[in-house]
């Protein structure tokens, strides 16, 4: 039987959705959204090297519950790319400032690799910013140096030959089932990559590989345990960068917190399995009982 054809635009092609830019603290910040700006703002926050295409198969179920916007964060997808500020705490503050351009004092928060360790720091430093919490295959607790490396070593080859195959190689670290990855969303990645200076700016964003930089932008077990909001940390069996056991220590640490595993699924769970990811997302988010395990 034939694989079907999948296409961003036939993820987002049933879903009313904006694009646009705001003023995020003088950084011109692009967003895709969907969902009326009345109910209550779901943040998305993507990982290192991405941009906010790596939600589009999640828009049409959470729009149905929530304003739901994704960013690119500073320095990334077509957002503004200033010199230097790409460590936690920048990053943070970028978040901080797109949620007052959108008008929002809070929001739920969902964050997927760097996007976690954003909503980590989020929840730990600005608690009264954040409403529920999703750390997804998130950053901040491991420092493995063979997948800084890997991912330092496929991110500056994308960069400074961006054609398809250097794309693809780079998306594929993110897939437990390579065939997900779609000609559009190279084109998409490979557009943004090609953009003049950007392979000058990647090396910034990659400063959070370095072991130096790293350990200090890492999150403390105590800082784990401060957190109140109510958190799902989700993790895959097949995630490049940290195992799911790992994923389980931070979901330990956080008090009341729900923890998930989805099966065969890489770094993107939320692109790879879409609708099971979608299912648990969205029974945590709306307080229903998400059918996973919690400490």
């Amino acid at each position: 039987m034939e694989t079907p054809y999948h296409s961003i635009w036939t993820d987002l092609g049933p879903t009313e959705f904006r694009q646009g830019f705001i003023d995020a603290g003088g950084v011109r910040t692009r967003f895709i959204s969907a969902g009326d700006s009345d109910k209550p703002l779901l943040l998305l926050l993507h990982g290192t090297g991405g941009h906010a295409e790596a939600y589009v198969r999640n828009f049409a179920a959470h729009a149905e519950h929530f304003w739901t916007v994704a960013i690119d964060s500073v320095g990334h997808g077509w957002s503004d790319k200033p010199t230097g500020g790409y460590e936690i705490c920048d990053y943070a503050r970028h978040v901080l400032a797109a949620m007052k351009a959108l008008g929002r004092e809070r929001a739920h928060v969902s964050g997927e690799s760097l996007g976690g360790w954003i909503a980590t720091y989020l929840a730990v430093n600005h608690p009264d910013a954040v409403d529920r919490v999703v750390l997804n295959t998130a950053g901040g607790w491991t420092a493995h140096t063979e997948v800084m490396e890997r991912i330092r070593r496929l991110s500056m080859r994308a960069v400074e030959h961006p054609d398809p195959a250097m794309i693809r190689e780079r998306l594929e670290m993110l897939m437990h089932d390579k065939t997900k990855v779609t000609d559009d969303l190279v084109e998409v990645r490979r557009r943004i990559y090609s953009q003049p200076g950007f392979a000058a700016v990647m090396r910034e964003i990659l400063c959070l590989q370095d072991m130096e930089i790293r350990r200090r932008n890492m999150v403390a077990p105590e800082q784990y345990a401060s957190i109140k909001a109510p958190t799902l940390v989700l993790w895959t069996s097949h995630d490049p960068t940290a195992t799911a056991v790992e994923g389980k220590q931070i979901a330990d640490m956080i008090p009341g917190s729900q923890f998930a595993v989805m099966n065969e699924c890489g770094h993107w769970p939320q692109y790879e399995d879409a609708d099971t990811f979608n299912r648990i997302h969205l029974a945590f988010l709306l307080g229903r009982d998400a059918g996973v395990g919690g400490e």
